[in-house]
Parts: C-alpha cells; structure tokens; sequence
C-alpha cells in the first residue's frame, strides 16, 4: 500500500513471485539506505491452488552510518559495533546507539530510528500455529519516508516522493462495493478498482480499513519496468 498524502489518497498492489524471492523495497544511494524483503509461500497448496506469499524476512542496512539488521518472524540481529545482537520476538527491548534506536515491543511490533533520517516500522502478524495454511509473517512501513532523496527507487521507494496520476469514468465493478475507473498515469491508461486494505500500524491486531486503488496485474503501468527489476541475489544485495 502506497500512501500519497498530498493527494490525501493511497494506491495498493500486489506483487506475486515463487516462495523464497527477494525484492529491493527501498534504495537510496545517496544516503546509502537499503531494504530488502523475502517472501515466503503457505505451508502447503490450499484447495483453490493458490499460494499466498507475504513477507518473512527483512535485510535493512545504512552503508553511510555502518547499520545492519536482519528481521525475520522469529529473531532480529542487529549489526553493532563489529558483532551481531540478537533481539527476541517473544521478549521486549530496546538497544540505543550512537546511529540507530531500536525499539521492540513484545510480538507486535519493532520501530527502527536511523540518526537524522527516516523510521521503519516493522509489524509481526502471528497466525494461529496450527493453521493449515498460514504461516506467521511481517509487514512494512516506512515514516519520514520525506527525508529520503530524490534517487530513492525501489518498489516502494519509487513513490516516496509522490506520483502524478487523474482518475476518471468511475463506473460499476464485480463487487457492487468496488467500483472500476479509469487510471492516467505514467502516459498510460489503466483500469483499477476502488478497494480496501488494512493498515496495522496502530493496531496491529485488527487493523484499520483504509481505501485504495487497486492496480491489477502485479503494479504493471504504476510501478517503473517490470516486478522481476526488482528482485535481487541476496538480503543485502542490490542486484
């Protein structure tokens, strides 16, 4: 979900790969930021067939600031002072350094501050253990995202900075709650639909329902290229 607060209006899409890819969110070369997301598939294929990817793994480095962390469902390391730390889902923390705060509430939710710069909130979803299907996942957020330059790109770094899009001809759709319309952006016309997607960032059980435009066909026409630009060899790599 991309928010567009000058437009007081928010895009969403979904973007579908094998179990295991990795894609660049955000990179920033001027300021040295860079997040990468690992997605990971249900425990087993549904009845339907289709298998749901959400995230279960973050990288996020500052190459300028020297700040590492790997996020996953269970632990996070951190990179500090030439070792790695380990913080615990299950156990509430917080680690203050001279370049990042972190701080870890108790299986919900890890709020990271890089000096002078933005906040990535990183939300833990605990699915029921035994469900057939699901596994537990993360979600994420960027704050400040207004601090990062003008040559941030990346799935969702490519919108920090606004897009310039007009929507026209809102007209019926397959559910009689999401209308259809016609999308210009990019020097292209795109057909989306009016939906809603949860925003967990103040509450990370329930949520908040937060209306969108929905872009079909994994973000094709708004996002720069094709979703596979994005997907990159390693957590920390940017290619």
């Amino acid at each position: 979900m991309i928010e567009l607060p000058d437009r007081n209006d928010a895009l969403c899409f979904n973007i579908n790969d094998k179990p295991g890819t990795i894609f660049n969110l955000v990179r920033d070369p001027v300021s040295g930021i860079l997040v990468n997301g690992q997605i990971i598939g249900d425990k087993k294929i549904p009845p339907d067939g289709v298998i749901n990817t959400y995230f279960y793994r973050f990288g996020i480095t500052h190459r300028t600031l020297g700040v590492k962390l790997e996020v996953n469902t269970e632990v996070i390391s951190v990179y500090q002072d030439g070792k790695w730390i380990k913080l615990l889902w299950s156990e509430a923390s917080s680690l203050k350094g001279p370049n990042v705060d972190i701080l870890l509430t108790k299986d919900r939710s890890l709020t990271v501050t890089l000096k002078d710069s933005v906040k990535f909130v990183v939300l833990l979803h605990k699915v029921w253990e035994k469900h057939p299907y699901h596994r537990d996942y993360l979600g994420f957020y960027t704050l400040d995202s207004h601090l990062l330059s003008s040559s941030a790109h990346g799935l969702l770094g490519q919108f920090y900075h606004g897009l310039e899009y007009e929507v026209s001809d809102l007209r019926p759709g397959e559910v009689p709650e999401k209308p259809d319309a016609t999308m210009f952006v990019k020097g292209q016309q795109l057909n989306v639909t009016r939906g809603w997607q949860r925003d967990f960032r103040n509450d990370v059980k329930n949520g908040e329902n937060v209306p969108c435009w929905f872009v079909h066909n994994n973000g094709t026409g708004i996002i720069d290229g094709d979703a596979s630009d994005y997907i990159v060899s390693g957590l920390f790599k940017t290619t």
